[in-house]
């Protein structure tokens, strides 16, 4: 892994080295728009009888990225398939070879780690810093998994012999076929994870991005199949995920299920893939989140703000980690409020092209509603637009999605607004009497994937600890309240309504996930 991919969300603001870089892969990338772009089932390209749909960049809908195929359910059939005939050969390669086409793949990436970035930004409309760090992510995902295999000598285990003469070990095995489904937010690195993870423990996968952003997911799939994947092992499709959703639930060739996007729609796959299959199979799923940020009478007040701004409104707030409800001390809740207020009035919302644009779109139109809609409702329910609100005035903004960052405080503790995850740039604050106030009102959710706390109290950093109910947890983090995990430092999983399985992503259990066991005892003659 080498030294120079080790930019995180942390780190990057200080890293001046990147902006010629970006800067020239932004023109880059322009020559490859307004292309049209086939599905790949075993290696061949396939249009659909369907016909295509456009894919235009959230920044500006003017920018036409390219024409993607309305695939349907006969095409996952026919990916599924296909995986099922290349699982037998490609769970057989030795696990080495695995690791090296892997890390082949993350090498490809690296060489190519700009243009991924400048895609990443026209595709979804993250800003340079975020969209260089998730093309790093992505990278460094794929070298952490190739590590976990080399460290666990391919998950190839000795156990002590049952009786005399016997000689046993554990081996883990890979399941078959896997269907891979990617959210807009992360279109890379996620994708990137969850495929990964199951290619390298020898599974076949066919791959549906969202529709939202399936470029990224493109260059993912061609990365990997030049890095030496065989056609057959990794198919690429793309089109209505309901379609692609009923098929795969269904289908009985299909062995697994790695999700990554909201709750609601999680829940209804986990629960179809339930009720269709006839006996249990893996579904691994990292769903939505309402994550909460506690700032304690003991916490340094900039510190906290800046953790929560950045938490809050990093890429828009469209993170499943993003924060979102802030509960503060009464002591010092006007204090907070006035530089988080501050803070937030000094954000640049722009075109994220711009290197001070911090705030960028939001990836659709309907987003867009959703955020007038709860501006609205927090407005009726008596809350106060602490910060933020509306649209911006900029009308060289007016063709692509973009919103203000907002604050809002005074709404009552049980509002829905405390409760319903926004994927918006639209965080509430509430006030408490004390921690234990605060740690009561952070639980009382369906959620669990991301939290915080500001306290230069150890103990109270104790408590938060043990008792948040949450699977990713920070004390005072100024980069990010609830944000910023990394493949080998923070493992990326939920609790309850966030995940499905309580590995994360990225820690050192994940790979087990795409794997089953196998006890083999040989014994000998005496």
């Amino acid at each position: 892994m080498s030294q120079e991919t080790k930019l995180t969300y942390v780190t990057l603001l200080a890293d001046p080295s990147i902006h010629p870089k970006y800067e020239s892969a932004l023109k880059q990338v322009e020559t490859e728009f307004g292309k049209h772009h086939p599905m790949y089932i075993n290696g061949r390209k396939v249009p659909a009888s369907e016909g295509e749909f456009d894919v235009r960049s959230p920044l500006d809908t003017k920018i036409l990225l390219g024409y993607f195929q309305k695939g349907n359910a006969k095409y996952a059939r026919k990916a599924i398939e296909a995986g099922k005939d290349a699982f037998e050969e490609w769970s057989r390669k030795p696990w080495k070879e695995r690791v090296a086409i892997i890390r082949r793949a993350a090498d490809l990436m690296e060489d190519k780690r700009f243009k991924l970035a400048a895609l990443i930004t026209y595709e979804v409309g993250k800003n340079r810093y975020e969209a260089v760090a998730e093309a790093s992510e992505a990278i460094d995902m794929l070298d952490y998994y190739a590590d976990l295999m080399e460290q666990n000598d391919g998950y190839v285990k000795p156990m002590h012999p049952g009786a005399p003469g016997e000689t046993s070990k554990s081996v883990l095995r890979p399941y078959g076929v896997w269907a891979v489904i990617s959210p807009f937010n992360f279109p890379l690195a996620l994708a990137a994870g969850m495929i990964a993870s199951a290619l390298i423990t020898g599974n076949t996968v066919v791959f549906h991005p969202t529709s939202a952003a399936p470029f990224s997911g493109l260059k993912l799939y061609e990365t990997l199949i030049n890095a030496g994947v065989p056609p057959g092992a990794l198919s690429f499709l793309t089109g209505p995920g309901e379609s692609f959703g009923d098929e795969v639930t269904s289908n009985l060739d299909l062995a697994g299920i790695a999700f990554t996007g909201s709750k609601d729609v999680g829940m209804k796959l986990y629960r179809d893939f339930v009720n269709k299959q006839p006996y249990p199979k893996p579904f691994i799923a990292e769903m939505g989140s309402k994550n909460p940020a506690l700032i304690t009478s003991n916490a340094d007040l900039e510190k906290a703000a800046e953790g929560v701004v950045r938490g809050a409104f990093g890429y828009s707030g469209q993170k499943c980690s993003a924060t979102s409800r802030v509960y503060v001390e009464r002591g010092i809740k006007n204090d907070f409020l006035k530089i988080l207020k501050e803070k937030v009035d000094h954000l640049k919302v722009g075109d994220p092209r711009d290197k001070d644009a911090f705030v960028g779109p939001v990836i659709n139109e309907k987003m867009v509603k959703k955020y007038q809609r709860y501006l609205e409702l927090a407005k009726k329910d008596g809350g106060k637009i602490v910060a933020g609100g509306g649209l911006p005035e900029d009308k060289k903004l007016s063709k692509g999605y973009y919103v203000k960052p907002t604050v809002v405080a005074g709404l009552p503790s049980n509002d829905r607004l405390f409760k319903e995850e926004l994927f918006l740039p639209f965080v509430v604050v509430d006030e408490v009497k004390s921690l234990d106030e605060a740690l009561k009102k952070a639980n009382d959710t369906d959620f669990g994937l991301t939290a915080g706390i500001f306290s230069n109290d150890q103990s109270e950093v104790d408590k938060f600890f043990r008792s948040i109910d949450f699977g990713v947890t920070y004390a005072n983090r100024k980069g990010g309240a609830t944000t910023g995990a990394w493949p080998g430092s923070q493992s990326f999983g939920g609790w309850k309504g966030s995940g499905a399985t309580g590995k994360g992503v990225g820690g050192p259990y994940y790979l087990l996930e795409f794997m089953h066991e196998q006890a083999q005892t040989v014994v000998r003659d005496a």
